[in-house]
């Protein structure tokens, strides 16, 4: 049975017919599904969903889209939170939202990863065109003193051997089926099988050949089978090692 690392289950456009969601991606062998956090208000709507639903786990962050929403209140509601999560996420670097100024963005990033370390819980680390800094405050923090996840990975294989070294798995996503990918391929196929997960973030990053709709956990299965082409190895290896993997993380 596969884990989705990284779906976005409360979006209200899979919420709203989560019942069908879940069971077309148990169909599909997908079983278990880590929920992250994007924005503190929606933080209750994850916790409501794990309550309920069997095979969901939450993770609670704030996004650095969100990075400016950051306050003591927030940092004290999140360690609220925190005794019902698996991780911290997602959180992390985006120097492509240029509406949230970059200074904002780190302090926001350090205090979740210190207050992850302070738990003793994984991180889920969002990253995009920041890999430099973010690896660097990566080291900073410590986070191999708990790990987490490189969600949706879009480095080089360099970065990612450098992640690895530091304690955390790297998670391919859809766009490791599209055509025009080049740079995933070579993590895809480089990153030893013990340091991969495999992901959705549904209802983004959508695979072939279902590209250009929404995506969903039940097309998981996609994502695995093309990580298996690229290493020449079976589906069901692919499986059980990101499956393994996961599951040694989260605790689940």
């Amino acid at each position: 049975m596969l884990v989705d690392t990284h779906c976005h289950l409360d979006e209200p456009g899979l919420n709203c017919r989560l019942k069908q969601v879940l069971s077309t991606a148990n169909d599909a062998g997908v079983s278990r599904f880590i929920v992250p956090g994007v924005d503190g208000q929606h933080w209750s709507r994850i916790a409501s969903i794990a309550d309920t639903r069997r095979g969901i786990f939450p993770a609670y962050g704030l996004h650095p889209m969100h990075a400016a929403h950051f306050s003591p209140a927030m940092f004290d509601r999140l360690k609220e939170y925190l005794p019902q999560a698996v991780a911290v996420g997602e959180i992390g670097l985006d120097y492509l939202c240029t509406d949230v100024p970059r200074e904002i963005q780190v302090e926001a990033f350090r205090q979740q990863l210190r207050l992850a370390v302070q738990a003793g819980i994984p991180v889920l680390v969002h990253c995009r065109q920041a890999f430099r800094d973010l690896m660097d405050i990566l080291r900073q923090e410590a986070v191999q003193r708990v790990g987490g996840v490189m969600h949706a990975f879009s480095g080089s294989p360099e970065i990612a051997q450098e992640a690895v070294r530091l304690g955390l798995l790297i998670s391919v996503a859809g766009p490791v089926t599209y055509a025009n990918a080049v740079r995933l391929l070579q993590v895809a196929a480089q990153v030893p099988l013990d340091s991969l997960v495999i992901e959705t973030d549904a209802p983004d990053l959508t695979p072939e050949p279902h590209r250009g709709g929404k995506n969903e956990p039940g097309f998981l299965p996609l994502v695995a089978a093309a990580v298996a082409r690229i290493r020449g190895v079976s589906f069901e290896e692919v499986a059980e090692a990101t499956t393994t993997n996961a599951r040694r993380l989260f605790g689940i």
